[in-house]
């Protein structure tokens, strides 16, 4: 258990691996921050969890892809709760097209989520997170198997990954450890919807552990590299996926 004042904000948090996670580090010992952009709600519902469970935390508003709102965000989380320890960008999209049908809204979206919205994140983390902070961001294990219709989304995190490396390198004489987590075929709405069945079930199958993850499965790995325990984990990408590659 980690000193209660330390705070942890989450992206995307208010339903899936992001309520998960939020969940897990509450539980850790963290003050979480909930991060929504439209399903308050769901959100408050994550803070209800946590605070009836003795944890401490708070819902925030805000669009990661739109750099003042982020700006405004860190600003108010600092003011209600302190500096962050622990961001964790988990917010993002998947919108599956092959690249002869990806139009200019399925492009632009995911960029603007998934990965200018991750360097808006990174950029306030930089110069606000604690000494000795951690920052884990979110890729795919798709980046390894490359499977078709996955071919913009698969790119924004590619290019997550690239940036968690050169983050780490930047990082120096900050103690900020920053790495990225890839999970597989994960049992969360975004991962669900729109396939069928017989597609569920053989991608449940391709990994030697024989089913699909869970979300917290994932929650767990970022438990770890929010710890002590993770201190000497650094660049790195995690490929939490059940052996699928």
């Amino acid at each position: 258990m980690i000193s209660i004042n330390k705070v942890a904000l989450i992206t995307g948090a208010s339903r899936g691996i992001g309520a998960s996670i939020a969940r897990r580090l509450a539980n850790d010992g963290f003050a979480v921050v909930v991060n929504y952009v439209g399903s308050e709600n769901a959100a408050r519902n994550v803070v209800t969890q946590i605070t009836e469970a003795g944890g401490r935390a708070i819902a925030h508003q805000a669009d990661v892809s739109n750099a003042a709102s982020v700006s405004t965000m860190f600003d108010q989380v600092e003011s209600t709760l302190g500096n962050v320890e622990v961001l964790v960008n988990n917010a993002g999209i998947m919108d599956l097209q092959p690249l002869a049908k990806a139009d200019a809204q399925h492009v632009d979206r995911q960029i603007d989520i998934n990965l200018k919205g991750t360097i808006n994140t990174l950029r306030e983390a930089s110069v606000r997170l604690n000494h000795g902070g951690r920052v884990i961001n979110f890729s795919t294990s798709v980046v390894g198997l490359k499977l078709e219709n996955y071919g913009v989304y698969a790119a924004t995190k590619s290019a997550v990954e690239t940036l968690t490396a050169i983050m780490a390198k930047e990082m120096l004489g900050k103690y900020i450890r920053v790495n990225a987590v890839a999970p597989g075929p994960t049992a969360t709405e975004l991962f669900l919807n729109g396939k069928s069945d017989e597609l569920i079930d053989r991608m449940a199958k391709i990994n030697p552990l024989g089913r699909l993850g869970t979300p917290d499965d994932i929650a767990s790995v970022v438990s770890f590299l929010a710890s002590t325990d993770g201190g000497w984990i650094n660049g790195q990408v995690i490929r939490a996926n059940g052996g699928v590659i």
